[in-house]
């Protein structure tokens, strides 16, 4: 295979719903490209796309497949994005390292819940956009009817190139408005006849026609001046203007393709190599400091590596994309986030399990290497003299969280090991190991996503797991203030222990001040804060410890004793044994002895003190809420809010986007535990959500009550 370079190579993600087609798409335009001699597919388990086990499983794509395709002298890498929310990272990553986005919808159905989340995603990243109709030969395709939605959805943005003359099962045939020519094609498929367009569809063309040179005329100076003297553009000129048209996000060129019977797939081919802007012809990404990398073949060779697969009998295959310069087939990069030194034994460029190897790739081109030493998803290796590092891929926050153990408690060391592997795969799969809840955590995207994990380690690794529902992370504060003393005293023979703490406890807020006087049972208690030590919890909120024993009843080098008493106690608070927060104590009396006094006496004593006095305090739970972003259509608007309120959610506001309803809202977080399966079920799969912790607020008495009880049993069942 020849070395492309830069000014030839186009790097393209193709996103879509689930059912869309994109892995059909695939195989067609693999096969009319060379690089495969047979169409697989999806039933017979031999596509390029879809080749790991699980996909197979399941009968769609879990993790993203790039390929590639030489057409006309030119290099189209593409990636092939799963559609489901549930595997929205691997679009984010695809989209990190590709310039344009090809959109492919169903013809059946018309967008999509995941149409639309992809193209939130286009913004974001200010990515091209090519729509793409497809399965035109089924039933129930409307075309016009599927036109009509996306330019009510994203505006006279959305420009057809292409219509179908006809729909449905005899589809054959449609009308190329750029070229003004029509294709048709014989049942295989394939090489399309070429034909002027009849006159019957001539005046429809001829209008769609203008309105696409209008467009293409619209990003380009020279280009609009020409059209308003002659309302006519040349066909290079049209492409230069879509080009320019796209890169700005001006317009969003709609084509059409029947991937199944492969009709349409070469003319798609041909714009992509023709139209859609190469490599060098991007803005430049930058790295970590802000500097602007440009794909220079002959500049410092940096390689960005997004994807990690593991396969059989191969083990770690890593992608890669090449951000400047030129690698070669044994040269030695060092990594600039591991600070570890990597020889690239082995270079190839890839379709699915297909791998071709090659001695060379240059800037702006995408390959893969096998058997590296010490290189993780994300990482830079860069040549001499070049300190690149990159981190422009942004992934979701999880939305579905499961406690997860192994069946057996002595494998439970090798299932970390696998899940820390599997994390690299897919980097929006989250392993925690938490002190708090004492479990180990596994985060994702929705239910889906952590089954994939769980099928693919029962049956590709052999470790039988088990999901449990994961414990909240609730927080325990004070709401008055309240006071106690206690007394540390034993004597065993030889050296007693002593030590007697008396102390204030009250709820902080920043900047509140310490009362000079507090009250409680009739007496009066005067404080004259010596010290004041404000303690950041890496759980959130604040311990303020205030020191005001006068008269020397506690020496001062008791004082870190009593601190460490009360912080073992705000790790573990009294009523459900949560991590407690925004708490003062004040320490302002005591009794100590000259011999049996001690460190210990002093850590238990203010231990016992600060737990005496926290339930006097008017002791409450809080619980985390997040913020809850749903997108809805509008017939199920009024079924999501119901289901929200009966997760004790609180509606913030609703407002509506590119034709779907957006709602807002605060929502306990133990609320959300199966929240994705839930409004799937709701909304037939054609909504989703994200979410995002927001702040702590109090449980409700009844809940409280509840999860109190339970705790004190709990405890009772340990002794």
């Amino acid at each position: 295979m020849k070395t492309y370079q830069t000014k030839e190579i186009k790097n393209i993600a193709l996103l879509g719903s689930d059912g869309a087609g994109k892995t059909t798409l695939t195989e067609a335009l693999l096969y009319e490209s060379g690089i495969i001699s047979r169409r697989g597919r999806i039933t017979q388990k031999n596509t390029v796309s879809d080749y790991l086990p699980v996909e197979q499983e399941y009968g769609y794509s879990v993790f993203a497949t790039p390929f590639h395709v030489e057409w006309n002298g030119k290099k189209l890498n593409i990636i092939d994005c799963p559609g489901s929310d549930d595997f929205a990272g691997a679009a984010m990553t695809a989209m990190g390292v590709t310039d344009t986005t090809v959109i492919l919808i169903n013809g059946q159905n018309g967008p999509e819940v995941a149409t639309q989340n992809h193209f939130r995603l286009t913004e974001k990243m200010q990515k091209p956009v090519i729509f793409l109709v497809n399965q035109l030969d089924a039933e129930n395709c409307d075309y016009d009817q599927v036109l009509e939605q996306l330019q009510s959805i994203y505006g006279s943005k959305v420009v057809p190139v292409q219509y179908p003359i006809k729909t449905g099962p005899d589809f054959n045939a449609l009308i190329d408005v750029l070229l003004m020519k029509k294709y048709s094609w014989k049942p295989e498929g394939g090489a399309p006849i070429i034909e002027e367009i009849p006159a019957d569809q001539l005046e429809k063309a001829t209008e769609m026609h203008k309105a696409l040179v209008e467009a293409a005329a619209e990003h380009d100076e020279s280009l609009m001046e020409k059209f308003f003297e002659t309302e006519e553009l040349s066909e290079d000129e049209m492409r230069d203007g879509i080009r320019a048209g796209l890169a700005a996000r001006g317009m969003f060129p709609m084509f059409c393709v029947c991937a199944g019977k492969d009709m349409g797939v070469r003319r798609l081919m041909e714009f992509l190599g023709n139209v859609v802007p190469f490599v060098d012809q991007m803005p430049a990404v930058h790295n970590t400091r802000g500097e602007e990398v440009k794909p220079d073949p002959a500049g410092p060779t940096s390689l960005y590596f997004f994807k990690t697969a593991v396969e059989p009998h191969i083990g770690e295959v890593q992608y890669f994309k090449v951000m400047s310069g030129t690698v070669h087939e044994g040269d030695d990069l060092s990594n600039a986030d591991r600070g570890s030194k990597e020889r690239i034994a082995q270079i190839f460029v890839c379709a699915g399990a297909n791998r071709t190897k090659v001695t060379e790739l240059v800037a702006g081109d995408i390959g893969c290497s096998v058997k590296l030493k010490d290189v993780k998803t994300g990482n830079t290796l860069n040549g001499k003299d070049c300190d690149n590092r990159f981190a422009f891929i942004k992934y979701p926050e999880p939305k579905y969280i499961r406690a997860i153990r192994a069946a057996n408690e002595a494998d439970t060391e090798k299932m970390m090991n696998i899940l820390q592997r599997m994390s690299q795969e897919d980097p929006t799969w989250m392993v925690e190991q938490s002190k708090e809840l004492r479990q180990i955590l596994i985060k994702g995207q929705g239910e889906f996503h952590l089954r994939t994990l769980k099928w693919r380690m029962e049956n590709n690794d052999k470790m039988q797991i088990v999901f449990d529902e994961p414990r909240i992370p609730y927080r325990e504060t004070i709401t008055k203030p309240a006071r106690s003393d206690y007394r540390h005293k034993k004597q065993s023979g030889g050296a007693g222990q002593f030590g007697e703490v008396h102390l204030i406890v009250e709820p902080y807020a920043d900047g509140q001040p310490v009362s000079e006087v507090y009250r409680f049972g009739g007496q009066e208690y005067r404080i004259n804060a010596k010290s004041e030590e404000v303690i950041d919890l890496e759980w959130g909120g604040k311990l303020v410890f205030v020191n005001s024993v006068v008269g020397g009843a506690i020496d001062a080098r008791f004082m870190p004793a009593i601190l460490k008493g009360v912080m073992s106690k705000m790790e573990q608070g009294p009523l459900t044994g949560s991590y407690a927060r925004d708490v003062r104590v004040i320490v302002y009396d005591g009794k100590m002895h000259p011999v049996d006094s001690n460190e210990l006496s002093f850590m238990l004593a203010g231990r016992n003190a600060f737990s005496q006095a926290f339930k006097e305090a008017g002791p409450k739970l809080l619980e985390p809420i997040y913020d809850v972003e749903i997108f809805v259509p509008s017939d199920k608007m009024g079924d999501v809010m119901s289901d929200i309120q009966g997760r004790r959610g609180m509606i913030m506001g609703m407002t509506s986007e590119n034709g779907y309803e957006k709602l807002t809202a605060k929502v306990p977080l133990k609320e959300m535990s199966s929240y994705s399966t839930a409004l799937s079920s709701i909304t037939g799969g054609r909504a989703s959500f994200v979410m995002k912790f927001a702040s702590y607020e109090l449980v409700p008495a009844d809940v409280q009550q509840k999860l109190q009880k339970e705790f004190e049993e709990s405890q009772k069942n340990e002794e």
